[in-house]
């Protein structure tokens, strides 16, 4: 982890109170710490990157089959066609470049950043475990798994008392699924990718969960001098802990419950909680229902998107976004992680 104030990095120590030191470290970083340069820093690792991250395509709703009722410019980003299936491996891309090479790494996650985690650890020869919630799919846990990185499921409000004792009694180091600011620089590549097709979007909708991509996104988007664009993210109402931050002023926590397994971590990152208190003009909600209509829906159309992937698209289509009658938007499907036995679950 970068103290952007100094230029130093700071390391995990790997002792009983590694964890906590590193907590330390985050909160010398601030919403104000995160500048142009640093991420476009980022971005230059990020499409450097072994691991093959690519510039995904940002398509016109109008050249898909798509039905459309809405009488604006949307353009659909497709990191459902992403490396590893998802957005998270630009995240993983910039963290595992300022690791090192021969560390023992422990996350939690809900799937996609373990996929991308247990891709980068295979690449790099590292040792790695994931923490999974209960909830999460076991397709996902196995995928991870053939990767040869050890996964343990427990239930969600437990995930982080799992990564402490691995990080305490294991001498392991965490690397954080959303609340890192290397990660949530690596991720704000996509920000700059779609100002590179829609150079001043009026709106821009993203999914939520920790809030990592959110985050990024959102400042490279307005660190770009896109002052008047608005984006908003999207929470299911089962895991709104972000939207509940917004509401309490600070990071909170929920027992998430939401078929977007991926949009229901624990607690809303403080990093990404704080650029979003910045650049982010609200948090917007959409019904399991929704989510699921809005998979079939794509799917139909010859997009394979997972649930979590789904919530942005879900609230466009469900009209969670004021005032964009005529406006060029853009819509973030974040992830395409979806097996064809999850596929039979949702609506035709």
């Amino acid at each position: 982890m970068l103290n952007r104030a100094s230029g130093q990095r700071m390391r995990n120590v790997n002792t009983a109170a590694g964890l906590k030191l590193t907590a330390l470290a985050m909160e010398d970083m601030t919403a104000d710490s995160f500048t142009l340069q640093m991420l476009q820093e980022a971005r230059d690792t990020v499409t450097s990157s072994p691991l093959g991250v690519i510039s995904t395509p940002l398509i016109p709703w109008c050249q898909t089959t798509l039905p459309s009722h809405l009488s604006c410019n949307i353009h659909l980003k497709l990191e459902n066609m992403q490396r590893t299936g998802s957005f998270k491996i630009r995240g993983v891309a910039n963290q595992f470049a300022r690791q090192s090479k021969d560390g023992h790494f422990v996350t939690m996650s809900a799937g996609n950043y373990g996929k991308s985690f247990a891709y980068a650890s295979k690449h790099y020869g590292t040792k790695g475990k994931v923490v999974m919630p209960e909830t999460a799919p076991m397709s996902r846990s196995l995928l991870i798994q053939s990767f040869g990185i050890e996964v343990e499921r427990v239930s969600t409000p437990c995930l982080m008392d799992l990564v402490n004792r691995c990080v305490q009694e294991d001498n392991m180091t965490f690397m954080h699924s959303y609340n890192d600011p290397d990660l949530i620089a690596g991720h704000a590549s996509l920000g700059f990718e779609i100002l590179e097709v829609v150079p001043n979007p009026d709106v821009v909708v993203v999914c939520c969960g920790g809030g990592g991509l959110l985050a990024g996104v959102a400042a490279a988007i307005k660190l770009s001098g896109c002052e008047r664009t608005r984006i908003y993210g999207v929470e299911p109402e089962g895991a709104c802990t972000m939207y509940k931050s917004f509401i309490e002023k600070k990071p909170v926590g929920m027992d998430s419950k939401s078929i977007a397994s991926g949009l229901a971590p624990p607690f809303a990152g403080a990093l990404p909680y704080a650029l979003c208190q910045k650049y982010v003009e609200k948090i917007v909600l959409v019904t399991d229902e929704e989510i699921k209509s809005a998979v079939s829906t794509l799917y139909r159309a010859g997009l394979v998107v997972e649930p979590s992937g789904s919530a942005a698209f879900a609230a466009i289509v469900n009209d969670r976004i004021p005032d964009i009658t005529g406006k060029n938007i853009v819509i973030i499907l974040s992830g395409g992680n979806i097996g064809k036995d999850e596929l039979m679950n949702f609506p035709d």
